[in-house]
């Protein structure tokens, strides 16, 4: 099982580099899964790309529509916030990665991302993580 983090999501629905090196190394049928609160990074992604002009509105909603279908499974802030921010608190990392990161972990799953502090945080903590700047 892999749990999806916002550009990570962007970069394979992109088919970025990053993103088509993610897509070989998801299994035919594996399940992905993603905290809530990849809608609210996505859409500031998103945004942020629209303004910096690298993408145009309809495109926008395309590549986040393509991000959001990699998704089987969206699990609920609710379930994870208290364990993330004590994990925040603990670990000294932003609390919204930290949401993915608690997710990984109890799921025992790989989580993708583009983040290199958040890899090397999951490299230290015994999370699994695949590293993107190893080629492919």
């Amino acid at each position: 099982m892999i749990v999806l983090d916002c550009n990570a999501a962007l970069a394979m629905s992109a088919r970025s580099e990053e993103g088509k090196a993610f897509s070989i190394l998801t299994l035919e049928g594996e399940r992905i899964i993603a905290p809530d609160i990849i809608y609210a990074e996505l859409t500031h992604a998103l945004v942020k790309q629209v303004r910096g002009g690298y993408v145009d509105s309809n495109d926008a909603v395309a590549l986040g529509t393509a991000a959001l279908d990699l998704v089987d499974e969206v699990v609920s802030g609710r379930d994870l916030w208290i364990e993330a921010m004590t994990e925040s608190m603990r670990l000294g990392h932003s609390s919204y990665d930290m949401l993915y990161f608690v997710l990984a972990r109890r799921e025992g799953s790989t989580l993708f991302t583009l983040d290199r502090k958040l890899q090397k945080l999951c490299l230290d903590n015994g999370v699994n993580c695949v590293f993107t700047d190893t080629g492919f």
